[in-house]
């Protein structure tokens, strides 16, 4: 049916079950959709009809339909999966397999851990994952927020359970952002834990609280200071350095020359939030400078568009970037 130049679109969900979850408490799901494409959504029984310009018609209805899929394949839908569907471009799947790229089903790239399935919300993001599985050594360079860190641990757990790696390394510069901490109090593990806090959080995200105790206490799992690296050999493991700009140049040549067979190491760092003494250069910038046209590093970059926490958080980033010059 037409009414002027606008046009509705109807779409009918054989389940209403999964037709409610769709919807959203309160219809808080269309209405999301409604906000982003200037689009009204109104639901009739089992068919959603769309009023709107064609364009963002054809777009709403192709939301709907890729998040009702998702529910049909018993998975859920919630505010990051809509920001992911606008953000994500298609893409048609890829020819052959490798057994590193099991999970990239359909064009889509899934992360599988113990306890929630992890997806890119953004191209950037979904190029990183792919570097990830794909390169012995990745750099994520980016702001905060843009998932540089989470998704790294993500695949460093998916490799863990399935084999491919015999433990995971996490490891961060104990560089103090700005403020003078003074003397921390307890065991060495006491004082470095601040330090290492967002690490524990991804880590929680992924793997059972009894079962992540069992393998760091098994040290299968390993949270540590970049120092504490010197003199090790990595094997066989998923290494992780985060924060990475806060390293130094010899520092970072320690880690990288840890690598061992089997291992698989991950840097990531944010060039804009240095916190080394004035006149230190950082190890991350120098990496990217002698490193770039080795094979089989890649370096993926991320920028305000990617960032996937509270929206103010890419306005925040992207006022600091303009009133730099961008730097």
């Amino acid at each position: 049916m037409t009414t002027g130049t606008l046009i509705e679109a109807s779409i009918e969900f054989p389940d209403n079950r999964l037709l409610i979850e769709l919807c959203g408490e309160f219809d808080r799901n269309l209405t999301d959709i409604e906000t982003r494409l200037g689009v009204q959504i109104l639901r009739r029984g089992n068919v959603l009809s769309i009023h709107g310009e064609p364009a963002a018609q054809a777009e709403a209805k192709e939301v709907l339909e890729s998040l009702y899929a998702r529910l049909e394949q018993g998975r859920s839908v919630g505010e990051g999966d809509i920001d992911r569907e606008f953000r994500m471009a298609p893409e048609a799947p890829a020819a052959g397999s490798d057994r590193q790229l099991e999970m990239f089903s359909g064009g889509k790239v899934e992360i599988k851990t113990r306890r929630k399935l992890v997806e890119p919300r953004t191209d950037a993001q979904k190029a990183y994952v792919k570097a990830l599985f794909q390169n012995e050594l990745a750099f994520g360079i980016g702001p905060a927020g843009t998932g540089k860190t989470y998704l790294a641990v993500a695949v460093g757990v998916n490799m863990f359970i399935n084999g491919m790696v015999d433990k995971i390394i996490l490891s961060r510069p104990a560089v103090e952002a700005g403020e003078k901490l003074g003397f921390l109090p307890g065991a060495m593990e006491d004082k470095v834990d601040p330090y290492m806090q967002p690490l524990y959080d991804a880590l929680n995200d992924f793997l059972p609280g009894k079962q992540l105790a069992k393998l760091r206490e098994e040290k299968v799992i390993e949270i540590a200071p970049l120092a504490f690296m010197r003199g090790r050999t990595l094997a066989n493991a998923f290494v992780v350095l985060d924060e990475a700009q806060n390293a130094t140049t010899m520092q970072m040549k320690m880690f990288l020359t840890r690598l061992g067979e089997g291992s698989r190491m991950v840097v990531t760092g944010d060039r804009t939030q240095i916190d080394l003494p004035r006149g230190v250069p950082s190890g991350l910038q120098d990496a990217e400078r002698l490193l770039g046209n080795i094979p089989k590093i890649s370096f993926n970059y991320f920028t305000s568009k990617d960032v996937v926490r509270h929206p103010l958080v890419a306005a925040i980033i992207e006022a600091y970037e303009k009133d730099s010059g961008g730097t």
